[in-house]
């Protein structure tokens, strides 16, 4: 591990910009008020903060629906507040690594207005366009978002393409001048001093050049995650060696890659390249994995064994697009998830307020404001105090979306030393203190029913994990030293939902481990 590998050794913190902090009062968080709560994440003991977009849109899709690459939208403020952001980050230690949205702009970006006044435009082939096919769309394609992926523009009788939302046109990453310009736009916050990106959608960036219809299914349908044609095209990888160049040419920085939720694994570990592509395709496989030891530990162990040798694995349990995941798995189960999360091989991604256990906020249909439909719940303003708007907005703003549970805030866990926010901190801890959590190996260990059991063996030390997601009590003979519970535990018993991290103190121990983990026979 080097200065240049640093995404290896923390977490990543997720933040939504639009629900962290609101600086000025309109109801919408912003980068000033990112940086007032630096030292809230310094504290916290994360390695990175990770952005969603903050560029001028309309905001149709809140921020991925891009009018300007460069430059931030007035919602969030200035690009004087982004470097200071940047600077005051940096001056703690924190890395920043920012949302960059390739594969589509705004309809109302400058390169779809010339797009779609003619044929002949010069930025006519920088998006997909297609002439009507038995008098509808080319083909079958859905977007993600529902409906058809292609929408009919009445000035030139040609459809044009949108894998999202229809103000979402599709950029044509065929055309060199496209590639360029999205090169251009990536060493903007290079040269800047960014960290680094989370690539949006990569798998879409290609299409069929044929534009052939999607097989279907028995019922008329498709998975886009096993979509034969609109996304994971030959030489998509090649696009990602030419952005991974970009990012080589500053050293120290990383790239992550956004694939769909359930890619399966030889498509997912093919990200990597031979080193040369993505340093983390994103691996969303714990958010779909049923929540039980065996199903959990089959899929880890498949995961960790299918990664080529130079490739480093990442781990999420929480999105922006999903459920929260006190609200996904219950509210027993939030500390042991935690220490799955940062106990395993490889980078943990934590999203905010995930560290509180917050969880998904009822919405009224009349204050709802996403678009695709589900994802509010998940997106409610972090709750810093128990006062009026959570601490989030001052007392006299209306906060875009409502705070949740006024109970459940920062400065209330900050003051318990039982909290999950300090877990969280203890967790991360931990994982800074312990060669075996940074990058030792990952062995699966005997457990049993419903126990989850894992060795991390580093040359320096070993340490095993041990995760009851059962309501029972368990008598486990552990030798070695406690190092850690999600509930203070130090007995032999193991409580209803507990995890803890034991050191073993000597490769003498690890078969005793074996025998007092196996399960009854």
């Amino acid at each position: 591990m080097t200065a240049t590998t640093w995404w290896k050794h923390g977490a990543i913190y997720h933040i939504y910009p639009r629900s962290f902090a609101d600086s000025d009062g309109d109801g919408v968080g912003d980068l000033p008020g990112i940086t007032a709560h630096l030292d809230y994440l310094s504290w916290l003991g994360v390695e990175a903060i990770w952005l969603s977009p903050f560029y001028r849109s309309p905001q149709r899709d809140f921020g991925y629906d891009i009018t300007d690459h460069t430059d931030v939208d007035p919602l969030f403020g200035t690009l004087a507040d982004f470097d200071r952001l940047l600077a005051e980050a940096h001056r703690r230690g924190l890395r920043v690594i920012l949302d960059f949205v390739p594969n589509h702009t705004s309809i109302d970006h400058p390169w779809f207005a010339a797009s779609r006044t003619s044929a002949d435009d010069p930025k006519r082939d920088w998006y997909i366009w297609r002439d009507p096919a038995g008098g509808g769309p080319p083909n079958n394609w859905r977007a993600v978002t529902g409906g058809p992926a292609w929408t009919l523009d009445p000035r030139t009788g040609q459809y044009y393409l949108h894998s999202f939302l229809p103000e979402q046109p599709d950029l044509n990453w065929r055309h060199p001048e496209v590639r360029r310009a999205m090169h251009r736009v990536m060493q903007f916050w290079l040269d800047r001093g960014v960290d680094g990106f989370r690539i949006d959608m990569v798998d879409y960036l290609l299409k069929d050049e044929h534009f052939r219809d999607e097989p279907l299914d028995g019922h008329g349908t498709y998975e886009p995650a096993l979509a034969r044609y609109q996304l994971n095209q030959p030489g998509t990888l090649e696009l990602l060696r030419e952005l991974r160049d970009i990012t080589d040419g500053c050293p120290g920085r990383v790239l992550i890659g956004e694939v769909e939720y359930r890619l399966p694994l030889p498509r997912l570990t093919g990200y990597y390249g031979n080193d040369d592509m993505l340093h983390l395709p994103i691996n969303f496989w714990l958010l779909f994995t049923p929540w039980q030891a065996h199903d959990l530990q089959t899929f880890i162990t498949a995961y960790d064994g299918a990664l080529p040798g130079h490739a480093w694995p990442n781990w999420v349990l929480g999105s922006h697009d999903i459920s929260r995941m006190a609200t996904r798995l219950g509210r027993d189960q939030i500390r042991v998830a935690l220490m799955l999360l940062f106990t395993l091989r490889g980078t943990p991604v934590l999203y905010y307020g995930d560290e509180l256990g917050m969880t998904d906020v009822p919405i009224p249909p009349h204050q709802a404001r996403d678009p695709w439909e589900g994802r509010d719940p998940a997106r409610t303003p972090m709750p810093w105090t128990a006062g009026p708007n959570a601490g989030f907005s001052p007392p006299e703003a209306r906060p875009w979306l409502p705070p949740g549970d006024p109970s459940v805030n920062v400065a209330a866990q900050r003051a318990d030393p039982g909290s999950l926010l300090n877990l969280t901190r203890a967790l991360l801890a931990q994982r800074r203190g312990h060669a075996a959590l940074r990058n030792g190996s990952y062995q699966p260990a005997p457990a049993p029913d419903g126990v989850l059991a894992y060795r991390r063996v580093h040359p320096d030390e070993e340490l095993l994990i041990t995760l009851n997601l059962t309501g029972s009590t368990l008598d486990i003979p552990i030798p070695g030293k406690p190092l850690l519970s999600t509930h203070s535990g130090t007995s032999r018993l193991i409580l209803p939902h507990e995890g803890r991290i034991t050191m073993l103190r000597a490769a003498g121990h690890v078969s005793e481990v074996e025998q007092a983990l196996a399960p009854a026979s």
